[in-house]
This record gives structure tokens, sequence and C-alpha cells, in this order.
């Protein structure tokens, strides 16, 4: 057993923060041997560095600037000639809603933490973890259509292409299939930081847009007839007040033109900001760098959006966006190579081919990051997650699944990524209102404002929500996905967290002061024998001692332990706090924080290496109390203890003589 001590000293309180024991057993064989040559997911990695704000931009825009490739067709598709209004109407949602939400999400989530985990720490206990868990299902659901949506949408723009249309014929499953294996294939051998490739592939892919939309603007200037076609086309739908209405229910068919956000938040820890950032709890600099990504994002986008979806409507003829049509999924790249010639077109297509492969890619980090970054830390996911390798194959085999589910089918995907895309603007915004709320309450100085502003961004959530809904019932397709993926996380979650329950679940002890530490120190290597307590008042110690030398026939000193746990006992890993005391028997030891007794036990065990362990059994139902141990840390401790002591010794070597284990009976 190897231990790694420092003693460290701060506001009078000395404690061990890397006092620890290997907890889990290492991966063997081949397989193992090839997932642990992978990255791990779980750990801070010192190469990566800070970036400024703009640069930073480009690698939020490969996954929202990228929507371009097929958000305009699918807006044609839904809306039609209304597209230009309802388009309208997401660019006011996005400034006005979408933005102020992550501007404020930004405040409170500067090491990219995102809506989830604001969400997490504004709750608490086991309500807390599931909530997460669900909206880590509809999280799951926005990434992997991601990927699917843009290696379907990539596949579409090469088969439309009339120099690759004659090799590539109307492959467009095995193409997205392929695209979808390359992507899995880097993330085997490893895909470090990105900002520079998101540079050159976003600034090219925005440059030629401007180009095509320019000159769709000119076309449309120079032939008044299509202003004047789009104008008959509205008739039919009424005057203003009903168009309106009617752009507001399309509007949340056309809300995947908001994906970029979450995205933002999550690349913080990748922004530069000031020099005396660190000096201080809140990173101000970063905090406004962040910001104005956002601001930069969200005004770029919105006046690509506006553009597009004016050019498209009236450029491009009703038979030609419909699904199967040569505009379906790639409205603008259809204008390329309409107005700007073949040759540009081509280079339009191979730019757009390349931004959407990136964003699958932008996608697969984002769930390499977000999924070992809470299912391992609520002891819910096995310890393979941990390491990039088996998560990337798992997330491959998913998105295939997918693919083959919708038939590489770009509009057919649209429902489910506005679902997730939804699901978690709408959690930010709950977020932030909640957020502002606490904050009200806790600043009576400006109580009356941070009131205001809880309720602006209610309204806010209110309006996500209708949208949410909306889109939900219109196209189902996304809770349904949203559900396999919150239904399979919950089965696993279950199922990972009763197989580790027997790890030691514990990260590090602080002892309580100096005479502690010293003590500690005194008893360690075969000198005590080792009695779990529950009660340690004086006449418990002395009756329990008494009871132990005369049965047992001790004769050194014993060290009683005692342990006291969190109210919340949903965490799988915490911090021991440790009081060690003398007494006239021996030693006693008392254990706060703890998230369960038997691991605990087992943990301070190992550490202190007893001459022998005297455990008690209630002989109370097994069931109950199995359930008691994995849900509240209680239960059948001595057989716990036992069982957790003998699964760390079975992969453990043997450099000492192990401690005599008494099982013994209360009654």
């Amino acid at each position: 057993m190897t231990l790694q001590e420092t003693s460290v000293k701060d506001s009078n309180l000395v404690y061990i923060p890397n006092l620890r024991i290997r907890r889990t057993a290492p991966l063997q064989g081949p397989i193992g041997k090839w997932i642990t040559q992978g990255q791990r997911l779980d750990e801070e990695h010192p190469g990566s560095k800070s970036h400024p704000w703009h640069r930073v931009l480009w690698l939020t825009g490969v996954d929202y600037f990228s929507t371009l490739g097929y958000q305009p067709g699918i807006a044609l598709l839904a809306a039609g000639a209304i597209s230009p209004l309802a388009t309208a109407l997401l660019v006011l949602v996005t400034l006005l809603g979408a933005l102020p939400i992550y501007r404020e999400a930004a405040r409170r989530s500067f090491v990219g933490q995102g809506s989830i985990a604001m969400l997490e720490n504004l709750l608490s206990g086991w309500k807390s973890k599931i909530f997460v868990l669900i909206l880590l299902g509809f999280a799951a659901t926005d990434f992997v259509i991601t990927m699917t949506l843009s290696a379907a949408d990539a596949a579409q723009h090469a088969i439309e292409n009339p120099y690759l249309h004659p090799y590539l014929g109307d492959a467009r499953m095995i193409l997205a299939l392929a695209m979808l294996a390359l992507l899995a294939a880097v993330f085997l051998r490893g895909f470090g930081e990105a900002i520079n490739m998101a540079t050159a592939v976003a600034i090219p892919y925005i440059f030629l847009n401007l180009i095509v939309l320019v000159r769709g603007v000119w076309e449309i200037a120079m032939h008044p007839e299509f202003l004047k076609n789009w104008s008959a086309a509205l008739r039919p739908h009424g005057d203003w007040t009903s168009l309106v209405v009617v752009s507001v229910l399309v509007f949340p068919k056309l809300a995947l033109g908001m994906s970029g956000f979450e995205t933002g938040v999550s690349v913080m820890p990748l922004i530069a900001g000031e020099a005396d950032d660190k000096k201080q709890d809140r990173p101000i600099g970063r905090i406004r760098a962040t910001q104005k990504l956002l601001v930069a994002a969200a005004v770029i986008m919105s006046v690509l959006l506006l553009l597009s979806s004016f050019t498209t409507t009236l450029l491009i003829p009703e038979s030609a966006y419909q699904i199967n049509g040569p505009a379906a999924g790639r409205a603008i790249a259809y204008l390329a190579h309409e107005y700007l010639g073949n040759a540009f077109g081509t280079m339009y297509d191979l730019s757009t081919i390349l931004i959407l492969w990136f964003a699958g890619a932008s996608a697969m980090a984002g769930l390499l990051n977000l999924i070992p970054r809470y299912l391992p830390r609520f002891g819910m996911a096995p310890r393979w997650v941990a390491y990039s390798r088996p998560l990337v194959l798992i997330l491959f085999v998913v998105a295939v699944i997918v693919t083959v589910a919708f038939n590489a089918n770009v509009e057919a995907q649209g429902g489910a990524y506005a679902t997730g895309v939804l699901v978690l603007i709408f959690s930010a915004a709950i977020a932030v209102t909640l957020a502002f709320w606490n904050e009200a309450h806790e600043n009576g100085a400006a109580r009356a404002r941070l009131k205001l502003l809880s309720l602006i961004f209610g309204v806010l959530s209110l309006i996500f929500a209708f949208t949410l809904i909306d889109n939900v019932i219109e196209r189902p397709d996304g809770v349904i996905i949203a559900a396999f993926f919150i239904v399979a996380i919950l089965i696993l979650s279950a199922i990972s967290r009763a197989y580790r329950s027997t790890e030691f679940r514990v990260t590090e002890l602080h002892f309580e002061n100096e005479n502690s530490m010293a003590l500690w120190h005194s008893i360690i290597g075969k000198k005590v024998h080792l009695i779990p307590l529950k009660n340690v008042s004086k006449k418990a110690l002395a009756e329990k001692a008494k009871e132990i030398r005369h049965y047992y026939q001790i004769q050194e000193s014993v060290a009683f332990i005692n342990v006291k746990l969190l109210d919340n006992r949903s965490e799988f890993l915490a911090p021991l706090r440790i009081r060690v005391k003398e007494h006239k028997e021996g030693f006693v030891i008392e254990i706060f924080g703890a998230i369960a007794i038997a691991n605990s036990i087992a943990y301070i065990s190992e550490l202190i290496d007893p001459i022998s362990i005297f455990l008690g059994l209630t002989r109370q139902n097994l069931m109950v109390q199995s359930f008691r141990f994995l849900f509240w840390g209680e239960g059948e401790t001595g057989l716990m203890v036992y069982k957790i002591l003998l699964s760390y010794w079975d992969w453990t070597p043997e450099e000492d003589v192990r401690p005599r284990i008494f099982l013994m009976s209360d009654s």
C-alpha cells in the first residue's frame, strides 16, 4: 500500500490533501491496456492554454455557424414563404432571449460547467442527481444529433455536387457512415486542442456564405419580380397580424438555429482573461471576454440567418426545396451553384462538408467532456468511462444507429436536434431565474432589482417552455431519442452505483488539529486493534473495551472509530475530517463528513493497518440493509467492511500481514 503524505497548514488546520490509496482495481488484459493507453477525461491536461476570445469564437462557430448548411433549407420546408418572418422572430428570441440568458450563465459558470452544473448546484441530494441525469439525456440527444445531422448534410452536399455525383451516386447513407467512422478514428487516435483548425475552417466558410448571400441580394435587387412573387405568396396567409401569428407558430421548427450557446459557455476555460483574474474569486476578465464571444457569435449568426432566409425564400422555387429536391438540406449551396457557377459552388460544397464534419468533432468532444464530468463523480459509470477510447466507440455505435434510423435524412432529424437545443436553453433560463431569485434573498440592498431580473428571466423561461412543448408536440422524435438516452443512463447508472459500492469512496483526509495528526501517526502500523462503534460515550467505550479484552484476550491498545454521515449521501466521493483523542483504553477516532460508514471504516483501516478489526453484526434483514447501504450509506456495516476489504485485497499485492477480522453478533 503506497501512501503519499503532504502536510499543509492553513488557518490553523493541519490536513493531508493527498493522503490517498487506490480505490479501484486497475484494468487488466489486452483490452484494459488498450483502453488505458487513451486519454483520461477526468484529469486536467497542463498542455492546454488560453486564447483571445476572438480566436475561441471560431471553435464555437463550427457548431453554431455550420447550421447554415441545413437550417435555411429546413426553414423553407417548415415555413415556406413565411420563412423570413419566422427567421426574424428567431433572431429576436436569440438576441433578446438566449443571448441574455447565456451572458448571465457565463457569469456563474466561468470554468465551463454550463447550465447543467448550474442547476445541480441550485438543487441538492438525489433529486439533483436524477435531474442532472435527465438533462444529460437531452444533452446527449443534442450532441449525437449534431454528429448525425452534420454527417448526413455533408453527404447531401457531396452527392448533389455536379462534379462528385457521377462518382458518388446516391450513396448518402454510406457517405454519412463513413464520415462518422472517420470522426471516431480521429478521436481514437487522439484529438487535441483545435483552435487553429477551427479558425481555418470557420472563417473561409463565413466568407464564402457572405459572397453567396450578397450575390443573392444583388440578384433580387436587379429583378424586382422576385419581391412581387414573394408578396403574392404571403397574401393567402392574411394581414400582418395573421403573418405574425403564423410566424410564432412556425418559429419552434426553426429553433435549431440557436444551437451554439451551450458550446459558447463550455469553451470558457480556453478563453484568456485579464492579468488579475487569478487573484479574484470570479475571473471578471474571462467572463467579459466570454460575453463578447457570445454577442459576436449571436450577431454574426443573426445577420447570416436573416440574409440566408430572405435570399433562399425569394430565389429558390418551391419544387427545389421539397424533400429529395436539389435544394433540400443545402439551400445556400444551391444558390452558389445556380448564380456563381459550379466551380465556386464546388468550393462552397467542400468548405461546407469540412465545417459540418468539424461540427461533428465539436459535438463528440462535448460529449467526451460532459459525461466524465458527472457520471464517474456520481459513482454512476464504470471506471473505463474516464478514458476516451471506449466512450468514443460507444458514441460511434449510437451515432450509426441514429443515422440508420433516420435514413441519413437531414430534414427528418431537425425536430430531434431542435428538441435537444431547446431543452438546454430552457434549463439555462431556469437556472438563471433561480440564481437571481436566490441572490435576491441574500442581497438586501439590491433585492428589488434582482427580483425584477428573476421575473424577466422567468418570462423568458416561459417563452422557451412554449417553444419546447410546441416542438415536442409537432415533432416528438427528439423526446423519443432523449427518452432512450435517459432510460439507458438511469439503468446503467444504478447498476454502476451498486457495482462500485465496494470502493473506498474517500478523496482525502483532513485532520481537525495538530494533536489529532500527531496521535494518528502514533497508532499506524500494527499498533492498535480497531473497533467501530456507534456510541462513543464513556460508558459505551468502557463496556466494549471490557468485552473485547475478556473474550479475545488482547493486550495491545484499542482504537475506537465512530463515523458521522453527511446529510446529503447522494454523493459518491467525499473528503473525511478526522479528530483523534486519547482514551484510557487507547484512542478514539471520530470521522466527520462520510457518505458511507462501511467504506470509511475500511479506508481508515487500510491507512492505520491495525492488528485486528472487530466488526459487529446486526443480523437484520439483509435485503433491507443492502438498500440502506446503497442509498444512505448505512446497513449491515460489519459485513460490508469485510467485503470491501476483501475486494481491495484481491488486487493489491500483500506487502504485510493483513489484519485479523472478527465478526461479532451485537445481540
